[in-house]
């Protein structure tokens, strides 16, 4: 398959299985434990239907909005995703810039593999930032200050997933960045060329955001171990007052599935909520139709 016969996302999926080492393309297709989440999440996204009127005039097409005072060119953006820098050398340079020349906002991740400099010295305009928070409060803070000084446009604050869904398949892969030297996974690049030039190319092998500014994990390599020893379990509402007296522009709370949260997220002065629930991939197990279906507010909802 090449460029002129991709019509769809079915097939960029096919495309990314053949060319992105099972690892990672795992990664970023599998929830956790059996994935039942990750299908109900499909499943409440193939039941929404659009109503179809006909016989108006559909000459002047225009999908433009504003999310968060941005204009967009529709109402989409992209989600933050770990390890995007690991489906392709630079992957979260190449994706804000690609989201930049469609007209949505980019969210880059905190478990990034090229650092918020990085992007922010390849692109033209302001992205978005996503913040897990650790124990290490000094470290968030600084995550927070460097944000701040790339001048990005929103903070995407993760607040469902203070403790990690295991994911069975990155365990069977043994998923680590960069790849564990392993047999399997040395035949598995080797027939991947394209994807192995591609990393060697890019600007970081690791974690951009965490290797080199924290103590004690300059060799970071599994998403799995910085989360078991640095995701903060005891994160409050009170955490979200601090990270709002931190944080001088526009926040968003990531990971709201409840309505009660949802009010009780409304009052902490958010610019807006993400309905999600990570994809399957974290503990959480309800699914969000309740709250899109109970709550008068506007919503910005995403996967990953």
């Amino acid at each position: 398959m090449n460029t002129r016969t991709i019509t769809c996302i079915e097939d960029l999926r096919a495309r990314a299985r053949r060319k992105v080492p099972r690892a990672f393309f795992d990664y970023a297709e599998a929830g956790s434990y059996s994935q039942q989440t990750l299908r109900a999440n499909r499943a409440d996204l193939e039941r929404i239907a659009l109503r179809q009127r006909v016989l108006v005039d559909v000459s002047q097409r225009d999908l433009t909005t504003t999310i968060i005072g941005e204009k967009v060119s529709l109402p989409l953006a992209l989600a933050p995703i770990g390890l995007c820098g690991m489906q392709h050398g630079d992957g979260e340079i190449l994706a804000c810039r690609a989201a930049q020349a469609a007209g949505i906002p980019f969210t880059l991740s905190t478990m990034s593999i090229c650092s918020i400099e990085d992007v922010a010295k390849a692109v033209e305009k302001p992205f978005w930032f996503q913040l897990y928070v650790m124990r290490d409060r000094g470290f968030i803070r600084a995550l927070i200050e460097r944000a701040d000084a790339a001048k990005c446009s929103a903070l995407v604050l993760t607040v469902d997933l203070q403790v990690l869904g295991q994911r069975h398949c990155d365990i069977r892969n043994g998923m680590t960045v960069p790849p564990e030297i392993r047999l399997a996974n040395l035949i598995d690049i080797a027939t991947k060329p394209a994807w192995a030039l591609s990393i060697l190319k890019g600007k970081r092998k690791t974690f951009g955001n965490l290797a080199g500014h924290v103590r004690g994990m300059e060799n970071v390599t599994s998403l799995a171990q910085w989360t078991a020893s640095q995701f903060d379990p005891a994160l409050s509402w009170k955490d979200v007052e601090w990270i709002r007296s931190l944080w001088p522009g526009k926040l968003i709370l990531k990971g709201i599935l409840d309505v009660d949260d949802a009010k009780t997220a409304a009052k902490t002065g958010a610019a807006a909520l993400i309905v999600s629930n990570h994809a399957g991939s974290s503990m959480a197990r309800r699914r969000r139709s309740r709250l899109c279906r109970k709550s008068p507010t506007r919503w910005a909802a995403k996967s990953r």
